[in-house]
């Protein structure tokens, strides 16, 4: 009888140890959960600063193969063309270029997350190689609103950006059942690539209020910004959230940035959720100097992630020599000619073009590598080799 007691009192024991084991494991899991669901800050501005000082001078191009016409073109298996993307990044980095800003598609992960996520890893190491740190763009307002998987169209000839998606598209931005996805993939892409020092940072919404007004704006979702600005919120939030070393930004393109209060609602999320400062501008030399001193006003790390439509009065010779005099990144529209056909003008999609334009308005390169004019590429050459 002594010995069933001892045996009995045993397992009790042992049975309390375990659950005790159990309950301490449990709540392990639930504080990294909740570390994880809260994530990291946004950068101080010293943080933002350290960071910017160990990059150099920061030059690239929005990047897009010349065999592909849209995000999911240069990412879909069927379609991703290693050799062309090699061979494109080789030139940029013959002319001195270390970053390149590329977009990403949420339709690509939904499709097959393992699969795109590996196809970008492999990406990153062709960009690796040729010294390239990319700016991944996760989500965009810009041309057509119905993005579809699979074959994409031929472009239309004669015509900018003929083939661009938006992510989401139209009937996930007024869906919100379908959220939770987006989630995922914003939380997937980042997490895969958290700690990458091949990322140079996270663009998490390009042109967010952008509504296309030239090209799709008969089609547009109403009332678009009401759907992309909570949106746009929740996605810092979760791409801050799996703790990246990299910085997050979005870039502000459009509006009066002369202080603070003269921003538009989604100016001052995009600011104010942003690790650095990010911004576009299309117009001449002296626009684009006021627009940097206006920048300066948040005393952070800017960078131009998109410039240069020589159509626009906006050229390297004008803008590239500005943002080096204050040290601004400086990301130009195009690499090379190709299905995306940008060194046609936006109005080309109310105007007829039946020939190349005398005067590009983006790109630098022709398929076969020469530039479309040297003393661009000798200009960029010069400054970004020069201390």
């Amino acid at each position: 009888m002594k010995f069933l007691k001892t045996t009995l009192w045993a397992i009790v024991i042992c049975l309390s140890f375990q659950n005790c084991a159990k309950k301490t494991e449990e709540q392990k899991e639930e504080a990294a959960a909740g570390e994880q669901s809260s994530g990291r800050e946004i950068w101080t501005k010293e943080q933002a600063k350290d960071w910017y000082a160990k990059q150099g001078w920061l030059v690239g191009a929005d990047f897009l193969p010349s065999t592909a016409i849209n995000q999911l073109e240069m990412f879909q298996e069927a379609s991703f063309d290693t050799a062309t993307i090699d061979r494109e990044l080789g030139w940029a980095e013959e002319i001195g270029m270390n970053t390149m800003r590329v977009y990403l598609h949420d339709l690509l992960y939904q499709q097959d997350s393992a699969g795109f996520l590996k196809r970008l890893d492999v990406f990153l190491n062709i960009a690796q190689k040729h010294k390239i740190k990319p700016v991944l763009v996760l989500f965009d307002s810009c041309w057509d609103p119905f993005p579809r998987l699979g074959t994409q169209r031929a472009p239309k000839p004669g015509v900018h950006n003929s083939g661009w998606v938006q992510s989401p598209g139209f009937d996930a931005l007024k869906d919100s059942t379908q959220y939770p996805r987006l989630e995922k993939y914003v939380k997937g892409t980042v997490a895969a690539f958290a700690n990458d020092d091949r990322v140079l940072a996270w663009d998490i919404w390009n042109e967010p209020d952008n509504t296309n007004n030239s090209s799709y704006g008969k089609v547009e979702l109403p009332n678009k910004v009401d759907y992309v600005l909570p949106l746009m919120t929740n996605a810092f939030a979760w791409a801050r959230s799996v703790n990246p070393a990299q910085p997050l930004t979005a870039g502000v393109w459009a509006g009066d940035w002369t202080s603070h209060e003269t921003l538009k609602p989604i100016e001052k999320v995009m600011i104010d959720q942003s690790d650095i400062i990010t911004f576009h501008n299309y117009e001449d030399a002296a626009d684009f100097e006021k627009r940097i001193k206006q920048l300066q006003q948040y005393d952070r790390p800017i960078i131009c992630t998109e410039y240069m439509s020589r159509g626009n009065g906006s050229f390297f010779s004008g803008s590239l020599p500005i943002a080096k005099k204050y040290n601004v990144g400086a990301i130009n529209w195009g690499l090379v000619d190709g299905k995306s056909q940008t060194i046609y003008p936006w109005d080309s999609w109310k105007k007829t073009y039946t020939k190349e334009p005398d005067l590009w308005f983006h790109d630098i390169f022709r398929k076969d590598g020469t530039p479309y004019k040297k003393e661009e590429t000798d200009l960029i050459k010069k400054l970004t080799a020069a201390k």
